[in-house]
């Protein structure tokens, strides 16, 4: 079944080396990837992802990060504007974010919503506008890769091996085929992919 709108599902994510997304001590210390996400190849990654999104799909816990941290890049003495772009972009567009603990929002322009993954996008796809990009929710990112709704995968793998952690790909995925359609390499050895599903 294709969706009326031709709106795309875009999901990112930073990986290491050996697969992992998060320390297995300390998930939620990202301090592994603030040497490489600052890199030209990371930055100008994650801009040709968020250039063609209208909304951002986000999990509780990176919500509250993502929207935390990047408002206060807007204006700062020495942003690169890259990083500044991103952080007006996400500050000025639609947001949903899946969480069953959060009762309203405290951010603008959010909506909060306690359904299926699945279901939250197959609802967003009815409606006009462009990618739906999901931004690092490793959560929201499995769940739709399990139920296949992913329409371009973005991936930066940075070369450092986390020793252990979470793992974004779980056995069971349903099979399927994916064509690469950017590559590029970068300082530090980052490495920046986008597959697209074939269907």
């Amino acid at each position: 079944m294709t969706d009326q709108t031709g709106r795309r599902v875009v999901t990112n994510m930073s990986l290491s080396l050996d697969g992992h997304y998060a320390k297995p001590d300390d998930p939620l210390d990202m301090g592994w990837v603030m040497p490489y996400a600052v890199t030209d190849v990371a930055r100008d990654h994650l801009t040709s992802l968020w250039e063609p999104a209208t909304t951002a799909l986000l999990g509780r816990v990176n919500a509250e990060g993502f929207l935390g941290f990047w408002p206060t890049v807007i204006g700062m003495e020495g942003a690169d504007p890259r990083d500044e772009g991103f952080a007006k972009w996400l500050v000025d567009t639609d947001k949903v974010v899946l969480s069953s603990t959060l009762g309203e929002a405290p951010w603008e322009r959010t909506t909060i919503v306690d359904k299926p993954t699945a279901e939250v996008v197959a609802d967003l796809k009815t409606t006009e506008g462009g990618d739906i990009l999901v931004l690092s929710s490793a959560s929201v990112i499995k769940a739709l890769l399990a139920a296949d709704k992913v329409d371009r995968l973005a991936i930066t793998i940075f070369p450092i091996f986390l020793g252990g952690g979470p793992r974004l790909f779980d056995d069971g995925l349903p099979t399927g085929q994916w064509t690469l359609v950017s590559q590029a390499a970068g300082e530090h050895g980052t490495l920046a992919l986008i597959y697209d599903r074939v269907r």
